[in-house]
């Protein structure tokens, strides 16, 4: 009986390392091309997002967008653009994420712009009495001392400038999910796994599949860093004032929930009036379509070489 069952995890063993193997060998052969980009504009409908003086993110970021599809139409005319919204249109992020991964993108770019609460001072303008009233042994005894009087002012936040989104390196329940539903299209996409292998494989070998959907995720996680870092340095370029790459593991759910690589890209703050105004002019949107598609060029023509280079 104990020998049967050494047998029978070895044979569970060697099915999970060969199919590991295989499925290893079919995600670093993905074409590694940009065929399909999703562009998400921010918010919309009853959601209006972040509020300036005079405009709003959703209509601002819708702006943008449009922009910007037709701006990767005309300088990468063999990638399809798929808009989330094209009016001023409300979809949860949970929708949005299933629209993504439904049209099988290879890139997922989110749109955005930023907003900063005001300045908080506090300034210490002397002192006042407070009367408070303590009880001990049954009787309550006026009490009065001394405390600080605070004036506090705001004034508005100078924050400005761009900054780029990843989702964090810590893998979320969604990305873990998500992780192992592409796990799910790549074994069925295997001829070299047998029906019966496949059911052993889903049964008995949840370390393999956690291994792939952990290489999936680094994988993607590598592909929008390099874009996310590609953005900021163009934006630099253009004379922006960069706030840089960032990774935010908590907040941005969407980018944890697509089956690709995912951007979002805060445009500028429309609580600073300048970026406000930048944001709304016919220039600023042009520059920054720009930027996005300089972007996605380099992103591309690096994807491009690798899988030359893998081909070699």
């Amino acid at each position: 009986m104990k020998q049967n069952r050494l047998i029978l995890a070895f044979r569970f063993g060697c099915i999970a390392f060969f199919s590991l193997i295989c499925l290893n060998g079919h995600a670093q052969n993905q074409p590694k091309s940009l065929k399909r980009i999703i562009i998400d504009a921010g918010h919309g409908g009853t959601d209006p997002g972040a509020k300036g003086k005079y405009s709003t993110e959703a209509a601002v970021s819708l702006a943008i967008s449009l922009k910007l599809e037709d701006y990767i139409r005309q300088s990468l005319p063999d990638v399809e653009v798929v808009m989330t919204r094209t009016t001023d249109l409300f979809s949860s992020v949970v929708e949005k994420a299933k629209f993504a991964n439904q049209a099988k993108g290879d890139l997922f770019v989110c749109i955005h712009t930023n907003s900063a609460g005001p300045l908080k001072k506090k300034e210490l303008i002397g002192y006042v009495n407070k009367t408070y009233y303590v009880k001990k042994g049954g009787k309550k005894r006026k009490v009065t001392r001394k405390v600080p009087n605070y004036k506090i002012t705001y004034s508005p936040n100078p924050a400005r400038g761009t900054e780029t989104y990843i989702y964090g390196v810590g893998k979320s329940d969604e990305r873990k999910e998500v992780a192992d539903e592409m796990v799910d299209e790549m074994v069925e996409k295997l001829d070299s796994v047998s029906e019966r292998q496949i059911k052993e494989l889903n049964k008995n070998a949840d370390p393999t599949r956690s291994m792939m959907a952990s290489l999936l995720t680094q994988q993607y996680f590598q592909r929008a860093a390099s874009l996310a870092l590609t953005i900021e340095e163009e934006f630099k370029n253009a004379g922006r004032i960069s706030r840089e790459a960032k990774q935010r593991p908590k907040g941005i759910w969407v980018l944890q929930a697509v089956a690709m690589p995912a951007v979002l890209v805060e445009t500028g703050f429309l609580s600073n009036p300048e970026d406000e105004d930048y944001l709304n002019s016919e220039a600023g949107q042009k520059e920054i379509c720009e930027v996005i598609t300089k972007s996605l060029i380099r992103y591309k023509f690096s994807l491009e070489n690798q899988q030359k280079n893998n081909v070699k």
